[in-house]
């Protein structure tokens, strides 16, 4: 089934995205945003992305690379992130990562109702990596045929104590008594600056939607965020085949170019393989050795390395029939 007509996206006219009306909530009217990519020779075969916390989508090489092998590409930005961000909402607030369903549901409908694909990965980064699994838990959907999870957010970063009972109970009873309070902390930007062509960085993309010194976080939603964590640390069960997908090494000393651009800086990396095994019965963890936070971000040869590794995986696990018709991939520079 064709795609149906929809505006040109800020990324180019061969990205075009749709406005997805939902239900208001308490700070009023509610959106989100689906950006697609369509592919010259499709296959029949779509993903859905879904982005980080303080991020959108403008990864356009990801988008390229699946669209290259025939997949229509589709991307969502979230309520109250990027293109669906509106002057009188507080910048990805939710009190439960279960309100992002909803968006989720609308776009799967539009990728398989209405544009007729019946086969579909799920994609997810950081936080999206943690909220993407949890909405395959809940709705098992009978068009997911893979999930790619890229450095997901699987457990909380730093001293122990914050992952302790008392720490638990603490952001729980906080989140719900108090839950716009904003919790201090200390955000470098260096992660930022590495990333932007403007700071000497490779991508452009927009900075009040993706600032370099990252959004508040607010005690509600942490409290969603642990929640999700509880529910991933007991086991999701989801049998479709999973690439976790992550650095080799985390970084949390003094941050500079060179370990923003070697390490995971954000997450801890040995969290997201510890926990991986949780997502399903066929999961894949690969750490590729000088990835930084997001993956597919990293310096050219880094991401030709990860590309490979998704490559061989789609090969083995998703397109086996189309194993013999793949090529090489150049990252663009």
């Amino acid at each position: 089934m064709p795609l149906v007509p929809l505006q040109a996206d800020i990324l180019g006219p061969d990205f075009r995205v749709e406005t997805i009306s939902l239900p208001p909530d308490p700070e009023g009217p509610v959106v989100a945003t689906l950006v697609t990519l369509a592919p010259d020779r499709p296959n029949g075969r779509a993903v859905l992305h879904v982005h980080g916390f303080a991020d959108y989508f403008f990864h356009t090489e990801y988008a390229r690379w699946w669209a290259d092998r025939g997949y229509t590409f589709y991307a969502l930005d979230l309520r109250k992130y990027g293109r669906s961000l509106r002057d009188h909402q507080t910048p990805h607030y939710v009190a439960d990562l279960g309100e992002y369903f909803a968006e989720i549901d609308l776009a799967w409908w539009r990728i398989t109702q209405r544009d007729g694909h019946r086969e579909v990965i799920a994609s997810g980064h950081s936080t999206g990596g943690l909220t993407v699994p949890l909405w395959v838990r809940e709705r098992r959907p009978t068009e997911l045929t893979a999930m790619v999870l890229n450095s997901p957010w699987f457990d909380m970063q730093g001293a122990a104590w914050l992952r302790s009972p008392a720490a638990r109970l603490a952001i729980e009873r906080l989140g719900t008594s108090r839950p716009m309070q904003e919790i201090p902390r200390k955000v470098s930007t260096v992660y930022g600056r590495a990333l932007h062509r403007e700071h000497g960085g490779e991508w452009d993309y927009d900075l009040t939607w993706k600032p370099l010194e990252s959004r508040p976080v607010y005690v509600g939603w942490l409290r969603a965020v642990r929640r999700g964590h509880a529910l991933l640390h007991a086991g999701l069960d989801i049998d479709a085949p999973t690439l976790v997908l992550s650095s080799a090494r985390s970084w949390f000393g003094e941050q500079t170019d060179e370990s923003a651009t070697t390490h995971d800086i954000v997450l801890d990396v040995e969290q997201i393989r510890h926990w991986a095994s949780s997502v399903g019965r066929h999961v894949t963890s690969i750490a590729i050795e000088g990835a930084i936070h997001d993956v597919v971000l990293s310096r050219p040869p880094v991401r030709e390395e990860a590309y490979d590794v998704l490559d061989r995986w789609l090969a083995a696990w998703v397109d086996r029939e189309a194993a013999t018709s793949r090529h090489g991939f150049q990252p663009t520079t």
